[in-house]
C-alpha cells in the first residue's frame, strides 16, 4: 500500500483547509486511517482516526471540534477537514492506515503503512 497525502498549504489562523489522502497498491478499504503530525522539535502526534467501517473516529483534544476525518472506501481515500486553524496546528501532517482495533487508533506505532507528509502552515 501507497500513501500520498496532500491539501497542505499556507493559511491564516481562523481559515480552513482540506488534507486528502489517497492509496495505491492494493485496496485498503479494511483498514483503519489515521492523521498524524509532526511540528518541527516535537515528536510524531496524533490527530484523528477513523476505523475501517467509518463507524468510529478518535480525535486528540487538542483538534476536537474543529477537525473532522472521513473516509470513502469507493476511492480508497480519507480526509482531513480542518477548521478554525491556529498557529499550533502548524506542522507536517501524514496519513496512515492498517489493521488496527479500535483501542490502539490513537498510537502511531499501531498502524503499517505511512504516506509522506504535507505540510500546513497557519499564520496568525
Amino acid at each position: 500500500v501507497q500513501l500520498q497525502a496532500s491539501g497542505g498549504g499556507l493559511v491564516q489562523a481562523g481559515g480552513s483547509l482540506r488534507l486528502s489522502c489517497a492509496a495505491s497498491g492494493r485496496p485498503f478499504s479494511s483498514y483503519a486511517k489515521g492523521w498524524f503530525r509532526q511540528a518541527p522539535g516535537k515528536e510524531r502526534e496524533f490527530v484523528a482516526a477513523i476505523s475501517w467501517s467509518g463507524g468510529s473516529t478518535h480525535y486528540a483534544d487538542s483538534v476536537k471540534g474543529r477537525f473532522t476525518i472521513s473516509r470513502d472506501n469507493a476511492k480508497n481515500a480519507v480526509y482531513l477537514q480542518m477548521n478554525s486553524l491556529k498557529p499550533e496546528d502548524t506542522a507536517v501532517y501524514s496519513c496512515a492506515a492498517g489493521n488496527v482495533i479500535l483501542s490502539q487508533l490513537k498510537m502511531r506505532d499501531s498502524y503499517h503503512y505511512w504516506g509522506q507528509g504535507t505540510q500546513v502552515t497557519v499564520s496568525s
